[in-house]
């Protein structure tokens, strides 16, 4: 017996972006906006979210544009989070992929755990919560940066030890 819409169950999903620096700081909650509006008409309940902000990439991404491959080093970084039936993913993915100012997208399943705690970039960020520091190590190349998370950041003490 085939399941009605009613029957199905909808799957909690988030979709992480990156829109194109070249887009005008202004015009990035518009993008924001057009990509919710792909996740709300093929039937998407929107839940949670974080505004995308400007950032520094960890490396160059390479994206062909105009006609050309072009690198960026910096994009705005967003997700939202929202609840869809599964059989209407693939349409939302392939549309927001070919969006002229989207960068890169990464589209994930959420557990009941991730849905509940939501890690937010931004926040952690300004909260020193994630932060760069830099190893003088025989292994490492000068002035190589290794990314560290949690934990508080202390002026002037040297980090000893490193876990590879």
């Amino acid at each position: 017996m085939p399941v009605t819409e009613a029957e199905r169950e909808l799957v909690a999903y988030e979709l992480a972006y990156h829109v194109l620096p070249t887009v005008a700081e202004g015009e990035v909650d518009s993008v924001t906006a057009e990509l919710k509006s792909l996740i709300t008409k093929a039937g998407g309940q929107i839940f949670d979210e974080e505004a995308a902000e400007r950032f520094e990439l960890a490396y160059e991404i390479e994206k062909y544009l105009e006609g050309r491959y072009r690198r960026f080093s910096s994009a705005y970084f967003g997700w939202v989070r929202f609840r869809l039936d599964t059989q209407a993913l693939a349409a939302i993915t392939e549309d927001v992929e070919a969006h002229k100012a989207i960068l890169r997208t990464l589209v994930l399943r959420l557990t009941k755990v991730e849905e509940e705690n939501p890690f937010r970039f931004h926040e952690a960020l300004a909260d020193l919560k994630v932060r760069n520091i830099t190893i003088a190590d025989e292994e490492m190349a000068e002035g190589e940066e290794v990314v560290e998370e949690g934990g508080e950041v202390v002026d002037d003490e040297k980090v000893e030890e490193v876990v590879k």
